[in-house]
């Protein structure tokens, strides 16, 4: 650790949810001097600009970056729009925190990855789970040899569609969404991260469309497998066409991971603490009036408690800016992660698509998009 922690000047490119949850902390944090925001709307800017008591407020990601102040940036706009502001920052030679995932499309993903790695800045990717105890504590029993060899690992994830919906809302490309990009990646990222050592080799999947297709040409689930070189095999399921009254409000995960040795389970369904109420309240993900019971937790940032975020977002920051301020190793997701993740959440829905396998890695040509909804194809 460095005696002497360097200053921060942090600018935050998108003022959404994760941008003021991420700000917050950083104006808490004891190396930031300075916080520069960008964000479009002029009501939601002032709005977080006056919760952050952010020192300079632009409409323009560029004007903000341009600011001498500015040593690193937080890019938390919608997933559609993060690559001309990665690539504005990564120019200036910024640290970046970067919201996943690089990009939509696979082949602007390759592009920012290039960008990046040919610049040697410091950029992570927002895989918040890395910062949740639980798989923490699974991730230090499969690298220590716990279970012995892994030999398969399952994933199931249930969501609200509230999540779908809001994605599908605010993009103006449905092809480019999916369960799998958008949502599977989280519980992707947790497996690769555990199985880091081995290498895929081939996927199958299958998806289905009948709940969100009709409302907004949507996917509402997809369950595949993913084959190692070595033969070991991870089954992953996820669906986010869940009715709005399902009381996660985001995501409600299972995880099996066996080994020649040992084996190792992971609840985090959050159905350990349960709010039942007859008052409309604001827990969870874009709330709606219907709701009245919610899997407290379930939100993958962590909770308001006390004017504050406690959860895995808050760690992963406050990380994040003590790699910053400090150089102190973190278990971040790198760039080169983060478009793996995508290659592979692409290979899913290509090979739900092409009703076959795919062999592994895929590349730009063949990732050719759905058009319309999985029926009428």
């Amino acid at each position: 650790m460095k005696k002497n922690p360097k200053r921060i000047g942090l600018a935050i490119i998108g003022a959404g949810r994760v941008g003021l949850f991420r700000g917050e902390v950083a104006a808490r944090h004891p190396q930031v001097d300075f916080i520069g925001l960008a964000e479009i709307k002029p009501d939601r800017a002032k709005f977080v600009a006056d919760k952050l008591s952010a020192d300079f407020v632009t409409a323009d990601y560029r004007e903000l970056l341009a600011r001498p102040e500015v040593t690193a940036a937080i890019i938390a706009t919608d997933e559609h729009l993060h690559v001309d502001p990665i690539l504005a920052a990564v120019e200036r030679g910024l640290s970046l925190l970067i919201e996943k995932p690089l990009a939509t499309e696979l082949s602007e993903s390759e592009r920012v990855l290039e960008a990046i790695q040919k610049s040697g800045v410091d950029a992570v990717v927002g895989y918040t789970q890395r910062f949740r105890r639980r798989w923490l504590t699974a991730k230090e029993k499969v690298r220590t040899g716990q279970l012995g060899d892994v030999t398969l690992v399952t994933s199931r994830a249930f969501m609200n569609r509230l999540v779908a919906l809001d994605n599908y809302q605010r993009t103006n490309d449905p092809k480019t969404i999916s369960p799998m990009v958008i949502s599977g990646t989280h519980a992707l990222d947790i497996v690769m991260w555990m199985m880091e050592a081995k290498r895929p080799v081939e996927v199958y999947a299958r998806s289905i469309d009948k709940a969100l297709g009709p409302i907004c040409n949507g996917i509402d689930a997809t369950a595949g497998m993913i084959t190692f070189e070595d033969g070991s095999l991870y089954h992953s399921s996820i669906s986010w066409a869940l009715p709005v009254v399902w009381p996660a409000a985001v995501y409600s995960l299972d995880v099996g991971i066996v080994g020649t040795e040992g084996v190792l389970t992971i609840d985090d369904t959050h159905r350990d603490i349960v709010l039942a109420t007859n008052i409309s309240q604001g827990e969870g993900y874009a709330p709606d009036a219907s709701r009245r019971v919610d899997f407290l937790g379930s939100y993958p940032p962590g909770d308001v408690a006390l004017g504050e975020l406690r959860g895995p977002m808050r760690e992963e920051t406050e990380q994040w800016l003590n790699r910053l301020a400090m150089s102190l190793p973190t278990q971040h997701a790198t760039a080169a992660e983060a478009h793996n993740r995508l290659m592979l959440t692409k290979a899913f829905d290509l090979s739900a698509k092409q009703k076959r396998a795919v062999p592994l890695p895929i590349g730009t040509s063949d990732t050719k998009q759905r058009q319309g909804p999985l029926a009428a194809e």
